[in-house]
């Protein structure tokens, strides 16, 4: 019950100060550009009367707020929210009723987004707005394609004037050793980050990441796995094992016979009426040395969740999926 409660807790580190402000900031500015950008385009309607649409200010959050984020780059901005605009015109033509008419369209939306590689979830509220507001067919036009385009030209320019990278993916990645393109993009797709993080955004964290230890050797597994482990030993008891890991949270724990590595012992054999014994689970193994590309690879190209750093039959450390990412973060952020 505990791990359920902390599931609702923040997920997010603090945000500094000045990232708070200039996202702020940013989102405030580029929302009274595109307004102005639409009364220009829509005079005489009275200056001080808004032209913008609600879904705006999502579009706005995430340009100018985490505009490193697939979903805040350009394509996926502008197609993102016109595909959904025009999802919707098209449904209104079928004469559906309202509520109806409201989940087809951001169910069509959604799809015309991933077709067209534009995931941006503002476009959900176009859609909606869409519906409730029954417009004329140019609306996908102007204000939703006209207003879109003006958030994001407002949010490269202020991303020029505070030293941020909008879009983020322009530059080519430079990744001076470690995986390429196709092997990150598996190891993304294996992690169901795709909406989170591009090829070329990991390229450069892995990258900026090795860059201090490119002079002595890449990163490798005992650079990024965890040391200070909970181990269940052979002959406890069973009851012992379930309560660690409701305690823990984990999703394995290695098994010891004295100093020698058993195997892992995942949560899931423990589901159900409660066994006699504990019996490990053969697992894969690496090294300490292990370069991080080869870490990578394994990943995307196995159902591994975790695997144990060895030498020899001693345990030196475990990593997960989710381990690998976040010491790349976290390297990142020191650097």
């Amino acid at each position: 019950m505990t791990d359920l409660w902390r599931g609702f807790l923040p997920a997010l580190p603090a945000t500094p100060s000045r990232d708070l402000l200039r996202a702020s900031l940013g989102a405030a500015l580029g929302l009274l550009v595109g307004d102005l950008v639409l009364w220009l385009m829509h005079a005489p309607v009275p200056m001080a009367q808004a032209l913008l649409i609600a879904p705006f200010g999502a579009s706005a959050f995430l340009i100018f707020a985490v505009p490193n984020s697939p979903l805040a780059q350009p394509w996926s901005a502008v197609v993102g929210n016109t595909v959904s605009a025009l999802a919707a015109l098209a449904v209104l033509q079928l004469g559906l009723p309202q509520l109806l008419a409201v989940c087809v369209a951001v169910a069509l939306a959604i799809a015309a987004m991933a077709l067209t590689r534009a995931l941006h979830p503002p476009g959900g509220a176009v859609a909606i707005a869409t519906i409730l507001a029954a417009p004329a067919p140019l609306f996908a036009l102007f204000p939703v394609m006209t207003g879109t385009l003006a958030l994001v030209l407002g949010g490269m320019v202020w991303a020029q004037m505070t030293g941020r990278r909008y879009p983020f993916r322009q530059p080519a990645a430079l990744v001076r050793q470690g995986p390429g393109p196709q092997e990150l993009a598996a190891a993304i797709g294996a992690l169901r980050m795709g909406a989170n993080i591009g090829v070329a955004d990991l390229s450069r964290l892995i990258a900026t990441v090795e860059a201090p230890h490119s002079a002595h050797s890449p990163m490798t597994a005992q650079d990024v796995m965890t040391r200070d482990l909970i181990t269940l030993h052979s002959g406890d008891d069973p009851a012992h094992a379930v309560a660690l890991f409701r305690q823990t949270g984990h999703r394995h724990l290695p098994m010891l016979d004295g100093t020698r590595f058993l195997g892992l012992i995942p949560q899931t054999a423990l589901l159900g009426p409660t066994p006699e014994t504990l019996t490990a689970e053969p697992t894969h193994t690496t090294a300490p040395d292990t370069p991080l590309a080869d870490l990578l690879t394994h990943f995307a190209t196995s159902r591994d969740t975790c695997l144990a750093v060895t030498e020899g039959t001693t345990l030196r450390g475990l990593i997960t999926r989710s381990d690998l990412l976040a010491a790349l973060f976290h390297a990142n952020r020191k650097d």
